[in-house]
């Protein structure tokens, strides 16, 4: 199986992206929804998470509130870095996970993670192929604050603290360019698949 690893900066259009590689049949794994599931009661990072930030990041039924633990982390680097230490791992093996399952099943598949910090981590470096999302400044500043009712301030510190895109290029097997039409997007999208389905039979 074809292991490929989609990123880009914040509201850049990777959900798009993905969304449409997964209608074109690759298997697409979300690192969002994993992290989501490692904080879940039965989850592997839970425990030692609650442990770190105390019963105050709990919602009334036990679980995470990760809006009351994101208010803490997003406000102080260190808290940031610890509860990266303990989500990371846990996300990793559920990936894993996943990736073994989808090539259990479909050993001549595409299988795509898409990961907002996958460079940033380092994992890029455990796929075949790597897809960056990018678009012009103003559009990501437009998209993170329409979808997110950030401030163009919290916009700004949130792109801050991500790699900056031509680093990231540097790596890149594909870059799509999401700043125009839908439509434009998914032509690229559509051959960029085409280009990953011929590499998958090589």
């Amino acid at each position: 199986m074809l292991r490929v690893g989609l990123t880009g900066g914040y509201a850049t259009g990777k959900s798009f992206v993905a969304a449409h590689l997964a209608a074109l049949g690759c298997h697409v794994i979300y690192a969002d929804e994993l992290g989501h599931k490692a904080l879940e009661p039965d989850g592997e990072a839970y425990g030692p998470v609650l442990q770190l930030f105390g019963p105050e990041i709990q919602s009334a039924d036990g679980s995470i509130d990760r809006k009351k633990l994101g208010a803490i982390v997003f406000a102080d680097p260190e808290k940031l870095a610890a509860l990266t230490a303990i989500v990371h791992p846990a996300v990793y093996h559920l990936e894993q996970q996943l990736l073994r399952e989808a090539a259990e099943q479909d050993p001549q598949g595409i299988a795509v993670l898409e990961a907002a910090i996958l460079i940033e981590t380092g994992r890029h470096a455990l796929y075949d192929r790597l897809i960056l999302t990018t678009c012009d400044p103003e559009t990501q500043l437009r998209r993170a604050m329409a979808r997110d009712g950030a401030t163009r301030e919290q916009a700004l510190a949130r792109i801050s603290r991500q790699l900056p895109f031509h680093d990231k290029r540097a790596l890149a097997s594909y870059v799509i360019d999401t700043s125009g039409t839908k439509d434009a997007t998914v032509r690229q999208v559509k051959d960029v698949h085409q280009d990953l389905l011929a590499y998958a039979r090589h």
